[in-house]
């Protein structure tokens, strides 16, 4: 059973959310939260294992309590609800370490999906996002690694630029027809070799090396 959190300013956003994962099996509500000081307490005390978390709500934002979050004692992998426009708040969310950027306007059962696949380990960023917020996010870093990725095979490159476009574990198996877990041994590779924090660094990381997109760094 995996365990979440909503956390969002607005009570029929949660409630919405609430009676689609009640009809799920494999998902169970363990607490809400309507600002990010709650949410920051609710990670920990109800120990969940995602969070799906707002970002603009008063008080404490979304930001700074997934933030807080990462760097606190819980286990809770968080995504971030955001809406297009929310291009800064992205790049913030992305620095805090939230493991899911997701669209207000995705059907609720995609929200859903998001949650299962955040919950088995992997990230995942919202398609309509990607490439504009990441490629842009990947212009502002202030500490680009060397020009030429060092230290990785042929296929480690390969599994990189499919995480640079977005795709789970699941998606580059059946791409590159090999099993999930030799996927997520490829993955695990390149987080070590790359000192990348996690995937959503490796998706950066990506489109830096124009791996993705066509936007190298010169």
């Amino acid at each position: 059973m995996i365990r979440v959190a909503l956390v969002d300013d607005q009570p029929l956003v949660r409630t919405a959310l609430q009676m689609v994962m009640a009809q799920a099996d494999d998902l169970e509500v363990v607490g809400e939260a309507g600002d990010g000081a709650e949410a920051v307490r609710l990670a920990v005390d109800a120990a969940p294992d995602v969070i799906v978390m707002d970002i603009r709500m008063p008080g404490m934002d979304g930001i700074e309590a997934t933030r807080r979050i990462v760097a606190g004692p819980s286990q809770a992998q968080v995504i971030v609800l955001t809406t297009f426009e929310d291009d800064e708040y992205v790049y913030g969310a992305l620095s805090a370490g939230a493991a899911g950027f997701l669209v207000k306007d995705m059907a609720l059962e995609e929200i859903l999906g998001a949650v299962r696949v955040v919950a088995a380990g992997d990230a995942l960023i919202a398609p309509g996002i990607t490439r504009r917020l990441i490629k842009d996010f990947a212009g502002r870093s202030a500490s680009a690694p060397p020009e030429e990725i060092e230290g990785i095979t042929d296929r480690e490159k390969e599994v990189l630029t499919l995480i640079g476009t977005g795709l789970t574990n699941t998606e580059i198996a059946e791409r590159l027809t090999i099993s999930v877990a030799t996927a997520k041994t490829y993955v695990t590779r390149l987080l070590a070799k790359l000192d990348a924090r996690d995937r959503v660094q490796l998706v950066i990381l990506a489109y830096e090396k124009g791996l993705v997109g066509g936007v190298r760094q010169r």
